[in-house]
């Protein structure tokens, strides 16, 4: 999570990718046609715009902000079965997880739509949201202080 921070404070997503789920591992869990150019062409260009939305939510403070703590709420990690999702094989996700960090003195936060455990490592899939609601980057529940983790649920 911090090479996601780095990306996020500098406004570099591709600092951000070593957080992003690999596409070796895409490619292994979708059941979709071409699931190395969705990652390519969806999944990567969705993260890279999130990226840079949140490095704009933090705005000038991005210089002197410092990263608090992730809050991964393991305990609403669902495992998805095979068959679902477009999915080939089973994985553990977690929806809901929270950056939190200091940035003018004042704590605040933002959400982490979807993870995947892949390997006993968790990994960004989705960062701004799941579900599109317009085209550039999302920032999922920017909150003043740690905000609240979840809902569960999602792929």
């Amino acid at each position: 999570m911090t090479d996601l921070w780095a990306g996020v404070i500098s406004g570099r997503p591709d600092l951000a990718m070593p957080a992003f789920f690999p596409v070796v591992a895409y490619e292994q869990v979708k059941a979709i046609a071409d699931p190395a150019a969705d990652w390519h062409n969806r999944l990567v260009a969705e993260f890279r715009a999130d990226v840079i939305a949140a490095h704009g939510l933090i705005g000038r403070a991005a210089r002197s902000a410092r990263l608090v703590r992730v809050v991964v709420p393991e305990q609403q990690a669902g495992w998805i079965d095979p068959g679902v999702c477009y999915n080939g094989v089973g994985y553990w996700h977690v929806a809901g997880a929270r950056v939190v960090y200091r940035a003018g003195g004042q704590e605040r936060s933002f959400g982490i739509a979807s993870l995947i455990s892949w390997r006993g490592r968790w990994y960004v899939v989705h960062l701004g949201g799941e579900v599109r609601t317009g085209p550039g980057g999302m920032v999922d529940q920017p909150a003043a202080g740690p905000g609240v983790p979840g809902p569960p649920g999602g792929c």
